[in-house]
């Protein structure tokens, strides 16, 4: 059951945190629309892998920095103006008009995704943030076999998100602007009440 937990907080994580219309999924779209859908498939898969990878890598600095109880400590103020600072991020993507042009082109859309995926330099920040956060509530365990299961649901929760995207393609790209205000709009208020619900446990 534990197992099936972190696996579950992986792929929740990774598919609300990609969720808002973006590079990686907005390619994802438009090489389904462009191309087809097994290219996009292909490139689903190869930035999903690369997830694998990222999440990971922060899962492994989280690990070091709940082993060291002065750095976390900072960490969770840091974390204070982090959710904030991205509460503001998402209400300015939310009165922001989104575009749907994103360049589909051709070639090894396996190698497209996992090259596209690399130069996402959110993603690192966002699972050692999340993972921070979800190991202070002790909702996660940041260990092995834990972490393993985690990045796993990382990578399937961003391959069942692109997959999402390819699937109603035609939908969302009618609808890209009033998706992306309501989904930018949900997930600026959910980091304010992150923030804020974090600024509480930190006072006196």
């Amino acid at each position: 059951m534990v197992y099936l937990t972190h696996l579950f907080y992986g792929i929740i994580m990774a598919y609300f945190g990609l969720i808002s219309p973006g590079m990686l999924n907005m390619t994802a779209l438009k090489t389904r629309i462009d191309v087809g859908k097994t290219a996009s498939i292909k490139y689903a898969f190869g930035a999903a892998i690369v997830v694998l990878i990222q999440a990971g890598i922060a899962l492994l600095f989280a690990d070091y920095f709940i082993k060291n109880p002065k750095v976390i400590e900072v960490l969770k103020t840091v974390g204070v103006f982090v959710f904030f600072a991205l509460a503001v991020f998402f209400f300015y993507l939310s009165r922001k008009k989104i575009a749907t042009k994103a360049k589909s082109g051709t070639g090894n859309f396996f190698i497209k995704g996992m090259a596209m995926s690399a130069v996402n330099m959110l993603a690192i920040p966002f699972y050692l943030g999340i993972s921070i956060y979800l190991a202070s509530e002790n909702k996660i365990i940041v260990a092995q076999p834990y972490i393993l299961i985690f990045v796993l649901g990382a990578s399937i929760g961003s391959f069942l998100l692109f997959f999402t995207y390819i699937s109603f393609a035609k939908i969302i790209i009618k609808k890209i602007s009033f998706i992306a205000t309501n989904i930018n709009g949900i997930l600026s208020l959910l980091f304010l009440i992150l923030g804020i619900l974090t600024l509480i446990k930190l006072l006196p």
